[in-house]
């Protein structure tokens, strides 16, 4: 990095930190700063000259303006649980971690116009338990709630197992607070469903892995609590059959279909096997499964519903077993399969992940057909597409063959994620369905993205962060 005229010691600007967010918000032990400088699979680890952790907004500015100003790097994080190595900081010397986990309050919650208001640091899961005090439902749902952030939920634009009935993170948010790269604050937390006064700025950030801006606060959208679920686990032949399946739910129960999840027996079998308290709630084995959910702001029976497209399926031969939960125990039980497969999956050694997205009406033959190409490519590798068939997004996972050396395996992850994306751009899909494109997808990004798209997105970087302050070597 070529220094600053402005630029000042490593040492002095941490003291002017500190002046910002008090001496014990700047940490620069090695042991206080390891924890934000590893994603969890441990496939990025990072150095930083410190951590940061500011507790208003108006300090979250001030420490930009500072670094803008003196030519540091500023690298946003919220709960570290990003896949793409989007929130790990690159240089000792240079750059800061911004971590916004103090900033944890909820500014207002709205019944009326179905809004909250929460600031970055707020964990998922306590954003959904205030709702839900509220008699509301905030829908965004992922395995890592307890510990990540709406605001990397909304750097990463994060989907999870609901997008079927409500839409990703960018669709569940109304307005934002900002702070830009040279520390001036953005403010459209308006809670307004219509407001049509030119661009639609909150876009840019959602989604933008803190690369343009940093979000510090967000209105979010409130719905109904469900007043009736059903969850059924469904044994199936194919993911044909689960296509047929889940067109016949749609036009049965329409928008009550709120999850729709694919699974393959192999998920199921290591679930089983290394997961506690898990156990195969069906009587015999079946090559696929799908979690199912319907649910209903209204108190009607869903549970006849459910029953006539399982009777109706099973006639046509989509389905062959399910199992339709009676209590709050035994749905549980059945989301826990779903949850812990990608935990599961590490104990059968190495495994090489994708998150891609195909048009749902042709997933059955490209997962044929993925499947034939890297059981060729790598004989005995083991495929484990799973995911939000409801939305066409599958986290293709690729398991070591048995007795394989793991470090041989992983090291063809470049090769394997070629072939694997090759497939996917070939369908019409996307090599980044919901986990960004931080740092692992970065180079893949310029040879997917529509050029003249690419073109606006580099000039948008270079307009409102021209001098590269916020993190740097991510997304372009």
């Amino acid at each position: 990095m070529t220094t600053d005229a402005a630029s000042i010691p490593p040492a002095a600007f941490l003291d002017r930190l500190a002046g910002i967010v008090g001496a014990k918000y700047v940490l620069t032990e090695a042991t206080d700063i390891a924890p934000f400088l590893v994603e969890w699979r441990g496939l990025y680890r990072g150095v930083a000259l410190g951590v940061v952790k500011p507790g208003t907004t108006q300090e979250v500015a001030a420490v930009l303006a500072l670094a803008n100003e003196t030519g540091y790097r500023v690298v946003p994080q919220g709960g570290n649980t990003g896949l793409v190595g989007g929130q790990v900081p690159q240089d000792a010397q240079r750059e800061i971690v911004l971590s916004l986990t103090r900033m944890d309050r909820v500014r207002e919650v709205d019944p009326a116009s179905d809004t909250m208001i929460v600031e970055a640091g707020v964990t998922l899961l306590k954003a959904q338990e205030v709702a839900r005090a509220a008699d509301r439902l905030f829908p965004l749902s992922l395995a890592s709630e307890g510990t990540c952030t709406i605001g990397g939920n909304l750097g990463a634009n994060a989907g999870g197992t609901a997008v079927l009935a409500y839409g990703n993170a960018r669709e569940l948010v109304l307005g934002l607070e900002v702070v830009l790269a040279d520390g001036r604050v953005m403010n459209t937390l308006g809670k307004l469903r219509k407001d049509n006064t030119g661009y639609d700025l909150k876009n840019l950030f959602v989604g933008s892995e803190g690369t343009l801006g940093i979000i510090t606060a967000a209105v979010l959208k409130l719905f109904p609590q469900p007043r009736s679920v059903v969850t059924a686990l469904i044994g199936l032949p194919s993911p044909a059959a689960a296509l047929d399946l889940l067109m016949r739910a749609k036009a049965l129960a329409g928008s009550a279909v709120t999850t729709f999840e694919l699974m393959p027996r192999f998920g199921i079998e290591i679930v089983v096997a290394y997961m506690p308290g898990c156990r195969d709630p069906l009587a015999g084995a079946h090559a696929w499964y799908v979690l199912m959910e319907l649910s209903s702001a209204s108190a009607q029976n869903l549970e006849e519903t459910c029953e006539t497209i399982l009777g109706e399926a099973i006639e046509n031969g989509w389905v062959e077993d399910a199992v339709v939960a009676s209590s709050l125990d035994q749905r549980n039980a059945l989301w826990r399969l779903r949850e812990a497969l990608s935990e599961g999956q590490g104990h059968e050694g190495g495994s090489i992940k994708h998150d891609i997205s195909i048009p749902i009406a042709i997933m059955p033959q490209f997962i044929a057909e993925t499947d034939a190409a890297l059981l060729e490519r790598f004989p005995g590798c083991r495929p484990l597409p799973f995911g939000h068939m409801g939305d066409g997004n599958l986290h293709y996972n690729v398991s070591q063959p048995r007795g394989a050396d793991k470090s041989e395996f992983l090291a063809r992850w470049g090769e394997m994620n070629e072939l694997v994306h090759g497939h996917t751009v070939a369908a019409g899909g996307s090599v980044s369905a919901e986990h960004g494109i931080g740092k692992l997808k970065r180079e893949l990004l310029a040879q997917v993205k529509d050029p003249v798209a690419l073109e606006l997105m580099r000039s948008i970087k270079g307009l409102l962060d021209p001098r590269g302050t916020l993190n740097p070597g991510k997304v372009l």
